[in-house]
């Protein structure tokens, strides 16, 4: 049995978003294919995600000089504490599946706290004479991004700082394998909108299918 992170990074419903309806089919189309796989959704619009101040700064210091966990303030405790479980259940996943639009070129900013919560050293990599090493060798990723231009390909292409960023830090988290499925165009043609969303959606479905 495999563990299926979804991890979603948009403020409405599959609905009104054509990210997370694609990715809704991806699920769907996953959990039929590999009935025994546990998906776990992280919608990171409904959780704590802690962005990494000067209090949470000020604790990991406080731990590293000796300072025991139950010494550190209340809020010192939960922000770390959140941190934490948030970068044990990434490492413990198995395959990840990231869900956003493009906002400027890239994505909400909360994916963004969510990633610097799971880039630990010791935890998605380390340390060593050679340079930063990945620790998650044995690991995959997708990211499905919409977008109303087009941004995979042609004269935008360079803009595009969203997937080739996932990739970047997945690279340097040590997954080899980090595949993209554009949603694209919507906004260049809002008379294909629907058949745009409905291509996207028989391709997740084969994606799921080998995923």
């Amino acid at each position: 049995m495999a563990t299926l992170l979804y991890v979603t990074a948009h403020p409405n419903d599959h609905q009104t978003s054509y990210s997370l309806a694609v990715g809704k089919e991806f699920v769907e189309a996953y959990r039929e294919a590999n009935p025994s796989d546990e998906v776990i959704h992280v919608d990171l619009y409904q959780q704590d995600i802690p962005q990494i101040d000067a209090e949470v700064f000020g604790a990991w210091g406080k731990l590293q000089s000796g300072t025991a966990f139950d010494q550190l303030a209340d809020s010192e405790k939960a922000k770390v504490a959140r941190l934490g479980a948030l970068v044990d259940q990434f490492v413990a996943a198995d395959k990840y599946v990231f869900v956003s639009p493009m906002w400027n070129f890239s994505f909400p900013p909360v994916l963004k706290a969510y990633i610097d919560s799971v880039a630990v050293a010791g935890k998605t990599f380390k340390y060593t004479e050679a340079g930063p090493v990945g620790l998650l060798t044995n690991k995959k990723g997708l990211h499905i991004q919409a977008s109303g231009g087009i941004y995979s390909e042609g004269p935008a292409a360079a803009m595009e700082s969203g997937f080739s960023y996932l990739k970047k830090i997945s690279l340097f988290f040590g997954i080899p394998s980090f595949e993209a499925l554009f949603v694209e165009g919507m906004a260049l043609a809002p008379d294909q909108a629907q058949a745009i969303k409905e291509k996207a959606i028989v391709k997740a479905k084969e994606l799921a299918a080998s995923f």
